[in-house]
């Protein structure tokens, strides 16, 4: 694909970011073209490519997560190396950062340093819990975000304790967040006067921002909302069922005309034309008598049946798809949603692919995770360092 079809094209990211949150706000970036230089400490860089399932002794999670991207070892802790630093922020568009709040400013980095040296520059801040308030100091990976900003309450069942949604989702929101606001902060940068400013993301916010109802419910009827496993009480039917064959189904019929078709399809033509059931506070007062007509039918059935007959009567669903699923599905794969690469040694291999779909100027994964300091010669030498001087750079520990 000719990068320069892509809709960031022209931007250059530096990321001072480790695991997460940082590096998924600058993967999306990269995706969509922007060049993105990924800043890593020399001894061991990003500890996320240790993370889960090794291959090699690189995680294939890495792979994805820093695909498109630039590899670049600084010893922030050494002068040169924060002078290569400067160098590269004195004509970048975005900084992404998630060390904890102060870590920059103790190495001379903070705002007011970086916006002297490029006033356009956005500086995309990302902590768990901002840059503000008295816990800003504290450390807060993202399930520390997902408990206190709700998440973790209201996901599980009521009579067991909160679980966690099986994926790191409080650092993938956060991310999200911080690009909206990276590419909002860009848009005033182009209309306003070409400053640039701090955007602030706390891990927290940003679970907490994703809390639908949660807060006017507490404030107005002093309601608090529980766990309430797979069902959505105040929205029915909409739960998770399991079939004859033991595999599982969400089905989501709370709509009025997709309830009456569904209620037609299982042969409930009584329930389809009950009038307390035309609606949907109807249907939540008799929820337990509905979700056991809706047991019983699936549980009858193998999964296939279950699904050819919602899909007949056009009512939402879906099997629980695990990976496996996934991978054989005609829609995954209709979307593109698995890309071909190779891992360093030549093995094939499957990616995710890219999300959302620009019709004109889509985003593409053009190289997986680069090794650690891939790309020091090369950025270096843009900077105007010799190889001379990039040799004496690494005998002194600034790379």
């Amino acid at each position: 694909m000719n990068v320069s079809a892509k809709p960031l094209a022209g931007l250059k990211v530096i990321e001072l970011g480790t695991l997460i949150a940082g590096p998924f706000a600058s993967r999306l970036c990269a995706e969509f073209g922007a060049e993105v230089i990924k800043v890593e400490s020399p001894d061991g860089g990003d500890p996320l490519r240790k993370w889960r399932k090794l291959y090699e002794g690189t995680s294939l999670w890495w792979f994805v997560q820093a695909r498109n991207k630039q590899s670049l070892t600084l010893n922030l802790k050494h002068a040169e190396g924060r002078e290569i630093l400067k160098k590269l922020l004195a004509d970048a568009d975005i900084l992404i950062e998630n060390f904890r709040p102060g870590v920059l400013e103790k190495l001379g980095l903070g705002w007011d340093t970086i916006h002297a040296l490029n006033p356009k520059l956005v500086m995309v801040r990302l902590s768990g819990f901002g840059q503000t308030g008295p816990m800003k100091d504290q450390p807060g990976f993202g399930a520390v975000g997902e408990s206190m900003g709700g998440l973790r309450y209201i996901t599980g069942f009521e009579d067991r304790p909160p679980v966690r949604t099986g994926i790191s989702i409080g650092d993938s929101i956060a991310a999200l967040w911080g690009v909206i606001g990276a590419l909002m902060a860009l848009r005033h940068r182009e209309v306003n006067g070409g400053q640039g400013q701090v955007v602030d993301v706390a891990l927290y916010e940003a679970v907490f921002a994703m809390m639908e109802s949660m807060v006017p419910e507490f404030d107005v009827f002093g309601f608090i909302r529980e766990r309430t496993g797979n069902i959505m009480p105040g929205i029915t039917p909409s739960s998770i069922h399991t079939a004859a064959d033991g595999r599982h189904v969400q089905i989501g019929a709370n709509g009025d005309a997709i309830f009456k078709r569904f209620m037609l399809a299982i042969g409930r033509e009584d329930l389809a034309q009950d009038p307390q059931l035309a609606s949907n506070d109807g249907r939540d007062a008799r929820r337990d008598e509905l979700y056991g007509v809706i047991d019983r039918w699936v549980g009858g059935l193998p999964l296939d049946q279950v699904l050819e007959t919602l899909t007949r009567a056009e009512v939402p669903a879906s099997r629980i798809y695990s990976a496996e699923d996934m991978f054989a599905d005609p829609q995954f794969l209709a979307r593109e949603m698995f890309l071909q690469a190779r891992l360093p040694d030549g093995k094939p291999f499957r990616m995710p692919g890219i999300v959302p779909k620009l019709s004109e100027t889509p985003g593409s994964a053009d190289w997986i995770g680069p090794e650690l300091g891939e790309h020091n010669a090369g950025i270096l030498a843009g900077l105007g360092y010799s190889a001379e001087q990039v040799a004496a750079l690494k005998a002194a520990g600034a790379i």
